[in-house]
């Protein structure tokens, strides 16, 4: 069987964005799951519009989500010579042709077909040319389409796909520079490359018949195609920025993991029996481009954020340590306590960061409706409570517990008098961590400090 070999070729004309590195995704798992080769290509023929930074934060974010391509990055800037050489090979065959018809022209003639209510076209008047050329026209190339007919191919998601060859006209395939296009070089480095099969979004189906043709001229194998349908928004509308969609470093920077991301794009697009998590390596195992979905997607934040957070809880201690900024020095049994607590209230490693930052920061001022609360006879309890707390020793969690437990009973309170109060004194406002593994996080020095100086406040 012949090896599969997929790409991903995107232009560095921007950073990458998530529906494009779901197409890379897809060839990456269509390659490796059948043992073979996933490669790169960067489109970058485009000088005006390209960025050196783009195509640093390509690679960049293939690294950060690990996604590893095969051999070396193929760069379209440097092939250009190659490209010439080919079309010159079309021209030599009589398979395409100089066009010598100016802009004026052209927009002459497509007016002039919008009027006849005609589909603008090139009326090939070039084609079989014998004259002199006009000597003030810097020509273009095209290549020689079928005049009749249709072009066919199997689609690995839509199915049997049919063109008419009267809706393919002789299409340019080097600018008046001497540039190649889009179709052309996009063909000739897939056939150079072997790739086998090409995943990519459904806006591309359109050009899959002009790239037919120039398989066909050069008497290249055309690979097999899957088209995959877009992902939208969740107003049905096509995915952009204001549906929450960014560049996916973007989403690094926002506290996302590179885990969760994959598993989130894997399922805008393919699914396997009802599972929701994937890691990577399950992806492996259970991809097959078959089962790729005939329907557009719906981009859901609150699923996306439901999935970091399932990754999150999965992260291992010293891992997740290495992921944030400087902690302050805490012993193993504290960071385990601490880093439980949090991965149940944080979604993104930035929540956990400014959690964690919370925790250690000491309270300045203190939330008023608490404040209000806090009365002579509940000053007179935390003062008791810092004796209680000095006289105890502790090295573990239950340890806390069971003297909080205690104390409540000794001072014949409930644990809602005791408690809000001691949240209001260690963390200066309502909700967050249980408050006896605040103690034990922050240490009976700091705890102590903390609830001093909350008994010696004036208001």
């Amino acid at each position: 069987m012949k090896k599969v070999i997929t790409r991903f070729a995107p232009s560095p004309t921007g950073h990458l964005h998530i529906g494009g590195l779901r197409t890379a995704l897809f060839n990456y798992l269509h390659a490796k799951a059948h043992g073979g080769e996933f490669r790169l290509r960067i489109e970058d023929t485009d000088q005006a519009r390209n960025s050196e930074a783009a195509t640093k934060a390509i690679l960049q974010a293939f690294n950060w989500v690990g996604l590893q391509y095969d051999k070396e990055v193929i760069y379209q800037s440097k092939r250009l010579e190659l490209y010439q050489e080919y079309i010159q090979k079309l021209i030599n065959e009589g398979k395409a042709y100089y066009c010598y018809m100016s802009k004026e022209e052209l927009d002459a003639l497509r007016q002039e077909q919008e009027r006849n209510k005609q589909t603008p076209r090139y009326d090939n008047r070039y084609r079989d040319f014998t004259g002199t050329p006009p000597s003030n026209v810097q020509p273009v190339v095209r290549i020689k389409a079928p005049l009749s007919g249709v072009i066919t191919f199997e689609d690995g998601v839509k199915g049997f796909m049919q063109f008419q060859a009267s809706e393919v006209d002789d299409f340019i395939i080097a600018r008046s520079d001497g540039t190649p296009t889009y179709n052309f070089v996009v063909a000739i480095d897939d056939a150079l490359m072997g790739i086998t099969d090409v995943i990519r979004g459904d806006d591309h189906l359109s050009n899959t018949p002009k790239q037919i043709v120039v398989y066909q001229a050069l008497g290249f194998e055309i690979p097999k195609f899957y088209h995959v349908p877009m992902i939208l928004g969740s107003d049905g509308a096509k995915l952009s920025k204001r549906h929450g969609a960014m560049s996916v470093m973007e989403y690094k920077e926002l506290g996302y993991l590179p885990e969760a991301l994959l598993n989130f794009l894997v399922r805008l697009g393919w699914s396997y029996q009802n599972d929701e998590i994937f890691s990577l390596k399950d992806m492996l195992e259970k991809f097959d481009a078959k089962d790729l979905n005939t329907s557009p997607s719906c981009f859901n934040q609150e699923k996306f954020l439901w999935l970091n957070q399932h990754y999150l809880k999965e992260t291992p201690t010293q891992k997740l340590e290495s992921l944030l900024n400087i902690l302050p020095p805490l012993q193993n049994a504290q960071k385990e306590v601490l880093f439980q607590e949090l991965k149940n209230r944080s979604q993104t490693l930035i929540e956990f960061q400014n959690q964690c930052t919370e925790i250690f920061t000491n309270p300045q001022n203190y939330e008023e409706k608490m404040l209000k609360k806090y009365t002579p006879e509940i000053k007179d309890l935390l003062e008791k409570f810092i004796i209680f707390l000095q006289e105890r020793e502790f090295s573990s969690l239950i340890q806390i517990q069971e003297s909080l437990h205690e104390f409540c009973e000794t001072m014949q309170i409930k644990a809602g008098t005791l408690m809000p109060n001691l949240r209001l004194a260690l963390f200066g406002k309502p909700g967050g961590i249980g408050i006896a593994e605040g103690i034990f996080i922050l240490g009976k020095q700091i705890s102590l400090q903390r609830i001093q100086q909350l008994t010696t406040k004036t208001h």
